[in-house]
């Protein structure tokens, strides 16, 4: 759900954190008491009907509501009802008149946390509200430690709720049921490997070693020694029996990361893996029979490999029995606040630091980002990001040029052709043209984050024949 409530006015980097209280009451008076024991305290949203507040759950996050049992067209307890229907966490407290406790006594039957009574007294109110928000609290925190028990256990360090996350942890479990070759493929970080060890770690051969190999890392002669091990004096440097990594993983899972770089004469050798299941060392004369499953893994077009000659049709027909893609982060941004709150809290154990999160300008910004490498260019920054931190809220300033201005890397080797004071202009004005976008084209806005007067910035946009553009 979206946090913008959480945003306040945006002054002081505290704001995001303040719980989120929303009165629903259709009398303004009973509002603004509420309004004036509360926002000192508390972020407060208000509504004056039972569908506006609704509405508001729906797309946006709510800590606790304050329910007036009497609204128009939609009473109190309906309205009770499709709130928990949406956020069964959201805590509701009813308000009513001393006639209808009753009602009200049968509401928390429903779920709402309690209730108050008009006229209420300023330290009943504030009582009642502490101890709502206090279960809510608590209530968050065994639901997360549960989910990250659970997240540990079955899928690793994948994070994501979006769809096709989802989509990607049912396929896990269901291909880890049985033993078949898998064939992952994915784009360059986003986390083929980690889908990889939670289809071992889902498997009946959890128990059993998983071995990762990549072929890309080793030349083809040490790549063939490292898969299938050798005999003592094979080849010059071979002073004693080495076993393959095939052997090790003996009763449990090898995995192959970027299985599109392996050559000709090694591709012909796995297949024979594949289909016979055995091997020789190399220098060796002995037959080995093995029990390994395979998953490999690849950010290339195999197809397209296949077509051009450069990968065997039957060794792709073989690995291919269980595809899997894992999807881009830039297809997934609502995955975005997830993975940084797990990076953080990852990276402020490990420091020992006090990171609290992003301010919503910087989340924003990292959000908005196309993300070319994927989950590990987030853990990257991230991790700089928690172990450079002076303050507990990380803001727009903290983040790196390049995520603040994606395309400035392709625009500064552009510039290398330019004379020094026309690729100095176009450099200013992509900065200035980010803020105004995400200050929606505020002059006086966009000024104060730059540092310049507004007359300046006025200036610059009257240069580059955008003057009309920017409205205040």
């Amino acid at each position: 759900m979206s946090r913008d409530l959480r945003a306040g006015d945006g002054t002081g980097p505290l704001a995001p954190l303040r719980p989120v209280i929303l009165i629903v009451d259709d009398d303004p008076g009973i509002r603004e008491s509420f309004r004036l024991i509360l926002e000192e305290r508390y972020e407060l949203v208000e509504a004056g009907d039972g569908r506006q507040a609704i509405e508001i759950v729906r797309t946006s996050e709510v800590d606790l509501v304050l329910l007036d049992i009497r609204l128009p067209e939609m009473d109190g307890i309906e309205v009770l009802e499709r709130i928990k229907a949406l956020d069964e966490q959201v805590e509701v407290i009813l308000v009513t008149a001393v006639k209808t406790v009753r009602t009200a006594v049968a509401a928390m039957k429903l779920g709402a946390f309690d209730y108050v009574t008009k006229p209420f007294e300023e330290d009943d109110l504030l009582s009642v509200v502490r101890r709502a928000l206090e279960r809510r609290s608590l209530e968050r925190e065994v639901v997360f430690l549960r989910s990250e028990l659970a997240r540990r256990h079955d899928f690793g360090e994948i994070v994501g709720n979006h769809p096709e996350m989802q989509k990607l942890f049912r396929l896990i479990a269901q291909v880890a049921r049985n033993a078949t070759t898998v064939l992952i493929t994915g784009e360059s970080g986003t986390g083929k490997e980690l889908v990889a060890r939670a289809i071992h770690r889902q498997s009946p051969r959890r128990d059993k070693p998983f071995v990762p190999v990549n072929p890309a890392a080793l030349s083809e002669t040490l790549l063939e020694s490292e898969l299938f091990g050798h005999e003592k004096g094979s080849f010059t440097g071979a002073f004693q029996r080495k076993l393959g990594k095939l052997e090790m993983a003996q009763g449990g899972t090898l995995f192959l990361d970027e299985i599109g770089t392996l050559k000709a004469e090694l591709q012909s050798k796995l297949l024979r893996v594949l289909q016979e299941r055995e091997i020789e060392r190399v220098g060796g004369t002995r037959t080995i029979r093995i029990d390994v499953r395979i998953i490999a893994a690849t950010n290339a077009d195999l197809k397209h490999a296949v077509a051009t000659h450069a990968f065997r049709e039957d060794l792709y027909y073989r690995l291919n029995v269980m595809p899997i893609s894992v999807p881009p982060l830039r297809d997934r941004r609502d995955d975005v606040p997830l993975l940084v709150e797990h990076f953080i809290r990852r990276y402020n154990a490990e420091m020992n630091k006090h990171v609290d999160g992003l301010s919503p300008e910087a989340m924003t910004v990292l959000r908005e980002y196309p993300w070319p490498g994927n989950v590990r260019e987030l853990q990257n920054i991230i991790e700089r990001l928690v172990g450079l931190a002076e303050a507990p809220v990380i803001g727009v300033n903290d983040l790196p040029l390049d995520v603040l201005l994606p395309d400035s890397a392709v625009r500064l080797r552009q510039a290398e052709t330019l004379p020094l004071r026309q690729a100095t202009e176009e450099f200013e004005k992509q900065i200035v043209m980010r803020v105004l976008e995400r200050v929606r084209w505020n002059r006086s806005e966009a000024a104060r984050i730059l540092g310049i007067h507004r007359n300046s910035l006025k200036t610059m946009l009257t240069r580059w024949d955008l003057g009309n553009r920017a409205d205040d």
